[in-house]
């Protein structure tokens, strides 16, 4: 339709209305470039990121290839370092460690033994074997991460709701128009003098400076995001965090610290857990910046104490022995080995292995069930025989700042929903330490497809409070089937399997450090640790919502006054109030100014923002025919009481239209009475700007017939005095609406004892 104004401006010449309408379309034009080249980043991220090199045997012959060129089939080699070019699986040989946090989240390495699967992007971290290749590409399980990403098109409700307003008003300008055009074909009015006002009226239905006001908006809040250490990617995505209801956050890294740490040892017949601890620091190694090594310790009360010892030997890690093994001198001089490894190895080796082992296999089922990581811990005695000390749990522990951000996101309406690819003993108790509850689901058991999704399937997901074990498609269809439970979703992340979810989701959010791939992926980058960010850009954005609905609802208003008073002018009076050039001006300085509504002073919701048409649409009505009653009011006064001609009362009309149109918007900004808060200053002094300019047109005649300024006192005196009580009018028109609402959620909600 914005093209079709263009085309009929040009047509009947109107080369004011041409070229106003023509920037308009433009900007709009660019907006939607900006926003469909940034979306395609994450594309380009995944390929970039499966740009990789394998070596490969074939005819004999080891060679190094593109990672696109291998099929399934070929035979790899991987060792130490290597990303992972292809889901493969493991040949005969030893058994190997992968990290597979860029795929499933999971913060340690994972063991694979022959026989065994692991995926395209993950990395080795130890070991070294060859693999067969059984997907590549598109195939792997990092392919379908690409893919998802590409499937990923949602059409935010800020767009929904631009065409929802955009149809209404355009209906209701072809009504008119037709209306118009019937009558002045039955009156044999001039058919060019009809089209041309047809042509003024179907330019003022459409609301081709709404977008732009509301992408102006969106940007100025963008930025004011950014002082908030948030950066807003895709400008659509403010509202939708305004009216997330549900978030969805990655745990490792988002809610917890993404750092292995030392919980409390279990020891042994009363043994100082200080003495576990050490024993456990000499059978590490600080420069090979393991893990697990820096986790045991960081336990140490004084690191320095480990310079006291000297290491005469010391045996690193290797998948046979699943144990290290240091030889350590003490300050004394006496010899002893300590080590460290899985329970089950340690305790095989301790002479004491007969009393400790039940207490210990007890300790190690009460961690594991937990979702800790046991270590156990031996020592050599003066004997040389190894006694089994104790167990150390390792843990992700939570985020200081989580547990109090995750309450107040509650308080402000937003559900938090756990998703993590460990396993679901550690999900559960970090969900149980964070307050989420202990209904975590495992997502290994969600099956393939959309088939699967039944209202039971839907119901569970959308009333658990996590998931565990998720994989990519898993997390794509927990944002999916949430979204279509009529959830406004939110999905933070950071690694490269968030990435289709960061962006099928409503507000998806890359937290500090995160991937290219989730950065590209995601609508919102946070720049600060954790999720505590999340609530000032949840409150500013809310900011942000109530100056665009104080936008709508007074840019509804208006083209409903103008439409419906000009129409009855028309076909009632066979008069036309104002000029072509009077719109043009109207619509210059009127959607001009307003752009300042991008600054006003305003009072975040505590619950989630949605476009309540009813409301929007209801308020805007209202407001818009109480503006007809004023404009016909003027006119009966000024013609039938002061005998003006009708060219006198074209500017009079002019300048009523366009004080009255720029006070609308004191009205629209607040739910209560106008005076309940104060607008920003930039707003007051555009809009007092503007009308002064309005005024000045109207009292010495540019374009029009001069008025004088004694008219244009009593238009100022008459438009305030409208003002007073369409403020009335307007709290009436709320307050029915909202008791309306609240009945129909009575009627909606079954009574209960």
């Amino acid at each position: 339709m914005i093209e079709t104004a263009v085309a009929l401006s040009a047509l009947v010449q109107h080369w004011p209305d041409f070229f106003i309408i023509l920037v308009l379309l433009v900007a709009n034009a660019g907006v939607g470039f900006w926003e469909e080249y940034q979306a395609g980043n994450a594309i380009a991220a995944l390929k970039a990121r499966l740009a990789l090199k394998a070596r490969v045997r074939r005819a004999g012959k080891w060679m190094s290839v593109a990672a696109r060129e291998l099929v399934p089939g070929d035979t790899i080699r991987v060792r130490l370092g290597d990303i992972v070019p292809a889901d493969a699986r493991l040949l005969e040989g030893e058994s190997i460690e992968v990290d597979q946090s860029a795929l499933t989240g999971e913060s340690l390495p994972v063991t694979c033994e022959p026989g065994k699967a692991f995926y395209s992007g993950s990395i080795i971290r130890r070991g070294e074997s060859e693999a067969l290749v059984y997907a590549t590409g598109s195939h792997t399980f990092f392919g379908k991460t690409a893919e998802l990403v590409q499937e990923a098109h949602t059409v935010s409700h800020f767009q929904k709701a631009v065409l929802k307003i955009g149809n209404y008003l355009i209906v209701l300008a072809v009504v008119l128009v037709a209306l118009i055009l019937a009558v002045a074909l039955i009156r044999g009015d001039k058919l060019t003098t009809t089209l041309q006002f047809a042509l003024v009226l179907t330019v003022a239905a459409i609301p081709v400076a709404m977008p732009t006001v509301l992408s102006v908006t969106m940007a100025v809040g963008a930025r004011l995001l950014s002082k908030k250490q948030a950066i807003v990617s895709r400008l659509a995505a403010i509202e939708e965090l305004a009216g997330m209801d549900i978030l969805c956050s990655d745990k490792t890294g988002t809610l917890t610290q993404n750092k292995l740490t030392l919980g409390e040892p279990f020891t042994i017949n009363a043994i100082p857990a200080s003495e576990v601890i050490l024993s456990a620091a000499l059978a590490s190694r600080a420069e090979n910046e393991d893990t697990i090594d820096l986790a045991v310790m960081s336990g140490l009360k004084d690191i320095q104490v480990l310079k006291n010892y000297r290491v005469t030997h010391f045996q690193p890690f290797d998948p046979v022995h699943k144990r290290t093994e240091a030889t350590v001198t003490s300050p004394d001089g006496k010899t002893f080995s300590v080590s460290k490894g899985a329970p089950q190895v340690i305790l095989a080796l301790a002479s004491n292995a007969s009393s400790a082992g039940p207490s210990v296999e007890k300790a190690t089922k009460e961690f594991a069930a937990r979702g800790y990581r046991s270590l156990g811990v031996a020592r050599t005695d003066k004997d040389g025989k190894w006694q089994f000390l104790g167990i150390l749990p390792l843990f992700d522990p939570p985020r200081t700042d989580s547990k109090e951000t995750i309450e107040t996101a509650r308080s402000m309406g937003v559900n938090v929903k756990m998703v993590t690819g460990d396993q679901l003993a550690i999900g559960q108790e970090i969900a149980t330490q964070l307050g989420l509850g202990a209904n975590i689901l495992d997502a290994s058991g969600f099956g393939e497809g959309k088939a699967l999704e039944t209202e039971q399937f839907e119901n569970t997901i959308e009333h658990a409070d996590g998931f565990a074990q998720v994989f990519p498609e898993h997390k794509f269809r927990i944002v999916g089937v949430l979204q279509k439970r009529n959830h406004i979703v939110g999905m933070t992340g950071d690694g490269v399997n968030d990435a289709p979810a960061l962006k099928k989701a409503d507000a998806g959010i890359a937290v500090s450090g995160a991937t290219d791939a989730a950065r590209a992926a995601a609508a919102i980058v946070l720049l600060s640790p954790g999720l505590s960010v999340i609530i000032d850009a949840i409150k500013e954005s809310r900011k942000i919502f109530q100056r665009m609905t104080s936008y709508a609802i007074y840019r509804i208003a208006e083209t409903i006054r103008v439409l419906l008073f000009m129409t009855l002018s028309i076909l009632v009076f066979n008069f036309y109030p104002v000029t072509a050039v009077m719109i043009v001006l109207l619509a210059l300085l009127n959607d001009g100014a307003i752009l300042s509504i991008a600054y006003d002073k305003v009072r975040y919701s505590n619950e989630p923002e949605s476009w309540n048409m009813r409301s929007v649409l209801g308020i805007a009505s209202v407001l818009g025919v109480m503006g007809v009653f004023a404009s016909f009011g003027l006119f009966y006064l000024s013609e039938r009481v002061f005998h003006l001609s009708r060219e006198f009362i074209q500017p009079l009309m002019y300048l009523k239209l366009s004080v009255a149109g720029h006070l609308t918007i004191f009205l629209t900004r607040t739910r209560g009475p106008f005076w309940s808060h104060r607008p920003a200053q930039v707003l007051f002094f555009a809009v007092l700007g503007t009308q002064i300019i309005a005024t000045l047109i109207a009292v010495y005649g540019i374009l029009m017939p001069p008025i004088g300024w004694g008219w244009a006192a009593a238009i100022w005196g008459y438009a305030f005095a409208w003002f007073l009580v369409n403020d009335r009018v307007k709290l009436a028109a709320y307050h029915f609406i909202e008791r309306r609402n609240l009945k129909l959620v009575l009627e909606k909600t079954p009574l209960t004892k």
